[in-house]
């Protein structure tokens, strides 16, 4: 559908640019718009060292957070597309809820009515070119600079110089076109007029692919007199449609979570449509009744259609702000995630790097972290954590308690896809090199396979657990809940530490943090430190949840112990290790 509206806008150029050569700086106004959006896009990207990302990561628990973020981050970023991109990518990740992406994406429509304002106050009024011009010659001296905060910049000011340009380009153009063709006698009036008019706007942003460049070409022929003030505002309204039906059709071939976001984002602005153009002639008389309280002249049809496309917007988030909750319901039943047939695939094992053996040893070390860093995923998610919650964090205990959400997974197909198929590719990449490696070497190998084994029995000793933690973390039992909350404490701060010892390049730090991880397998056991007779004695359990903490303090420790196993093949130096010497020096800095 995109690569036929394509092929008709470039016959549309053509026959444009063949009718009336006036038109070529319109044309081109757009395209130099665009090209300036998307630099400030990506220079936005370099400029922020994500810290974008933490925001929407930590900024969306809840409905209020996730909106005003969504107005603000889209409102400076002026890209509501990089902001779709970024929550897409976390929803996809689960790092963030269904219910947190909507209101930043609901939220990033409210705040991409600042070009609008942009346009309106500065493009038709101020020769942008007189800004454009220097904000495009610093960019470009900036984009040289080594350092990508200053390259950042230095895109961001060649976006908006080349956005001024574009906007003067189409003011002039506009102007020189109105001498040969007036655009005026397209206008139409009464509904028939709005509803065209809607549907060109929302055909141009899907062929453009850009709301505010839309808005900016809307509002440069505006101020010139070449369409209608109430036709102008259709367009407005039918490039929101077009937006949200760009999205929708990306969404198609991507997940469940994505195609979730992305139809709740049509229903939003779709809803949000149909409730402009019915009350349309009534929101224009509120838009002229604050339009003299902001102090706007009655014939600035510019500014005026700035406030009308900022209100309906408003009006549409307001109303929907209250819905969140019921449409996540609505999309999660809309679209059932498939089962995860997605078979993990090594990153390192190169087959042309079997011939020689030491560097294929050093891809298999590799492959083994790769392994191990898909594990802690599966064991983070059975004990209801999520891996960027507690890693590198101080107050383990608090994300603990605070994490109470069940995190469905199943881990019988999880190990099937992740972690056995790798591990079979480990073992069967060995066998191509193993007898070719001196004595010394071949103990190393033979300790990665363990290290594998271990990751692998790890994985497979969650399973009860994780089905005990989910039930009893909602129990009206305190007791049992604590202890349910120790045990995941115990095991979030060994991969936290193991996390801690694979990134420090301090040996006596790394010594010390080997042996926290012994304080932890005392933690979990309730016999030893007697914990288990006083719930017992005094009734604080019973006895089935007494034999269950056990049977799973008794799991924990295991998967424990493999863990700290594989921790001191892969980062702890010991004896079987040291015996490596210079090799092992050079395994170490991979």
């Amino acid at each position: 559908m995109r690569k036929y509206l394509s092929y008709i806008l470039l016959a549309l150029l053509a026959y444009l640019l063949y009718i009336n050569e006036d038109s070529k700086y319109i044309v081109a106004g757009v395209g130099i718009f665009i090209i300036g959006m998307h630099f400030m896009e990506d220079g936005f990207k370099l400029f922020s060292g994500g810290i974008l990302e933490k925001l929407i990561a930590k900024s969306t628990n809840t409905t209020s957070k996730s909106v005003f973020l969504g107005i603000t981050a889209t409102a400076i970023l002026q890209s509501s597309s990089l902001i779709a991109i970024i929550v897409i990518s976390f929803l996809s990740a689960k790092i963030i809820s269904l219910a947190g992406a909507l209101g930043v994406v609901f939220g990033s429509a409210v705040g991409t009515t600042a070009t609008t304002w942009v346009v309106s106050t500065l493009g038709v009024k101020v020769d942008v070119a007189a800004f454009a011009l220097p904000m495009i010659i610093f960019g470009v001296i900036f984009r040289f600079y080594k350092k990508k905060n200053i390259q950042g910049i230095g895109n961001i000011l060649l976006g908006l110089g080349f956005v001024f340009l574009g906007i003067g380009y189409m003011k002039d153009g506009f102007e020189d076109l109105k001498q040969g063709i007036d655009l005026a006698q397209f206008s139409m009036d009464g509904y028939a007029g709005i509803v065209v008019y809607t549907i060109v706007g929302a055909i141009a942003t899907v062929i453009i692919q850009s709301s505010s460049a839309t808005m900016a070409l809307t509002i440069t022929a505006l101020a010139t007199g070449q369409i209608m003030y109430v036709n102008a505002m259709a367009i407005a309204v039918g490039a929101n449609i077009g937006t949200a039906t760009t999205a929708a059709m990306g969404a198609m071939v991507s997940n469940a979570n994505s195609k979730r976001m992305a139809v709740g984002l049509f229903i939003f602005k779709g809803a949000t449509a149909v409730i402009t153009l019915i009350l349309l002639y009534f929101i224009v008389d509120l838009v002229d009744y604050l339009s003299i309280v902001l102090g706007i002249g009655a014939d600035d049809w510019a500014m005026k259609l700035a406030v009308f496309h900022t209100l309906f917007n408003l009006i549409g988030l307001v109303i929907f702000s209250f819905f969140i909750p019921k449409l996540v319901s609505f999309l999660k039943k809309l679209f059932v995630e498939d089962v995860e047939t997605y078979i993990l695939k090594p990153k390192y094992l190169d087959m042309e790097v079997v011939a020689v053996p030491f560097a294929a040893l050093k891809a298999t070390r590799k492959e083994t972290i790769h392994l191990y860093d898909n594990a802690t995923e599966v064991l983070s998610h059975a004990i209801m954590l999520h891996r960027h919650r507690y890693l590198g964090k101080s107050d383990i205990t608090v994300v603990v308690k605070e994490s109470t959400d069940i995190i469905d997974l199943n881990i019988d197909d999880f190990y099937q896809t992740r972690i056995k198929s790798l591990y079979s590719d480990i073992i069967d990449y060995s066998t191509y090199f193993i007898n070719e490696l001196d004595d010394e070497k071949r103990v190393y190998l033979y300790d990665l396979r363990s290290a594998c084994r271990d990751i692998a029995e790890a994985v497979k000793n969650t399973k009860e657990l994780q089905k005990n933690i989910s039930k009893y973390l909602s129990s009206d039992n305190n007791y049992i809940k604590d202890e349910y909350n120790y045990i995941r404490e115990a095991l979030a701060k060994t991969m936290n530490t193991i996390n801690e010892i694979k990134n420090s390049k301090d040996e006596i730090d790394v010594l010390s943090k080997a042996e926290l991880l012994k304080e932890y397998l005392k933690s979990l056991d309730v016999i030893a430190t007697g914990r288990i007779d006083v719930l017992i004695r005094e009734k604080r359990i019973d006895k089935k949840m007494a034999t269950t903490l056990l049977n799973d303090s008794a799991h924990a420790n295991i998967v424990i112990n493999k863990l700290i196993n594989v921790a001191k093949v892969l980062w702890i130096e010991d004896l079987s290790i040291k015996q490596l010497g210079e090799d092992y020096e050079a395994l170490k800095t991979l």
